[in-house]
């Protein structure tokens, strides 16, 4: 039996001041709720979806209830969910109306014989599968409309935004239970003012989450073009099978895309053994893990804080 492992993050940008303390809540709180999964046998998968939701309904965050908005000032959701004992994997992509993408991605894993749905296609199941749609409305805070219409009077575009790490970004979990299988998940509303229809690395297999019980587990945030150029979540599992720890896999794969590409992000990682990391090159990164007994978070660079989980 091994020692179960959760790690969730928030999104990698440059949070302000403003959104710290509650990114960090959030993130823990998402950690704890799928820790109470591991702890009581539960399985990995299980305990990833169930994080996800808690940050999908948490409106701090780009997933779910705090999604940003597109060109035409709507809600375009993307999600993956995988497992690593068989490869199963859901993933749905420019979804409106749902609030927990996660949980229709694993739907379309175990209910369908495709990977990924799309837009009015995501939609048309969600419907024969009773999951329930909501307003618009429900999922963009007044915050995000106030954004969305700053970024639009002055015509900031999407690369402005990645440099500027105002990319309000992604959410994601990977854990390892105690049967020794691990999974992922990654959930995200894009980026704002982004063009209709367009989909970045969070729901694309390998790059915005990959997971696999030879390798381990990732979920990537960031750029998305940049992370799907270089298939992040697959790069790191890569450097991870050749030796590398969780840590230096994400560091040395994040370098690279730096490198390349001038593309900043974050990844969070477990191993087959539960040796874990959360590494991100841009300016913050809130996010929680969970291990024998102990819950770990952090938001700044080389920051780590831990305490007792009651």
């Amino acid at each position: 039996m091994m020692k179960p492992v959760l790690v969730v993050h928030g999104g990698a940008w440059a949070i302000p001041d403003m959104l710290a303390e509650a990114s960090v809540d959030g993130v823990k709180a998402a950690a704890q709720a799928g820790s109470v999964i591991l702890k009581s046998g539960g399985a990995a998968l299980d305990a990833v979806e169930v994080a996800v939701r808690v940050l999908e309904d948490n409106p701090v965050f780009n997933a779910g209830h705090g999604a940003v908005l597109n060109t035409d000032g709507e809600v375009e959701l993307d999600a993956i969910i995988m497992e690593g004992k068989t490869l199963a994997a859901g993933a749905v992509s420019s979804v409106r109306n749902i609030a927990n993408p996660v949980s229709l991605a694993r739907a379309v894993m175990e209910k369908t014989d495709h990977i990924m749905l799309t837009d009015s296609g995501a939609n048309l199941f969600a419907e024969s599968i009773g999951v329930p749609s909501v307003p618009a409305h429900v999922l963009v805070t007044e915050q995000e409309r106030k954004a969305w219409k700053h970024y639009k009077k002055y015509t900031v575009g999407v690369k402005e935004l990645f440099k500027m790490q105002c990319i309000h970004d992604t959410v994601g979990a990977v854990a390892l239970d105690a049967f020794g299988n691990v999974a992922c998940a990654t959930s995200t509303g894009g980026i704002r003012n982004k063009m209709v229809g367009r989909v970045g690395d969070s729901p694309c297999i390998g790059s915005g989450g990959y997971a696999d019980n030879k390798s381990g587990a990732v979920s990537c945030t960031g750029n998305g073009e940049a992370i799907l150029k270089v298939t992040l979540a697959r790069l790191i599992l890569f450097h991870m099978e050749q030796g590398k720890s969780a840590c230096e896999a994400a560091d040395c794969s994040l370098q690279y895309m730096a490198e390349r590409l001038q593309g900043g992000g974050g990844a969070i990682v477990v191993s087959p053994t539960g040796d874990w990391s959360a590494m991100f090159s841009t300016k913050r990164m809130a996010w929680a893990a969970f291990k024998n007994e102990r819950l770990y978070h952090g938001l700044n660079p080389k920051e780590m804080f831990e305490e007792t989980l009651n």
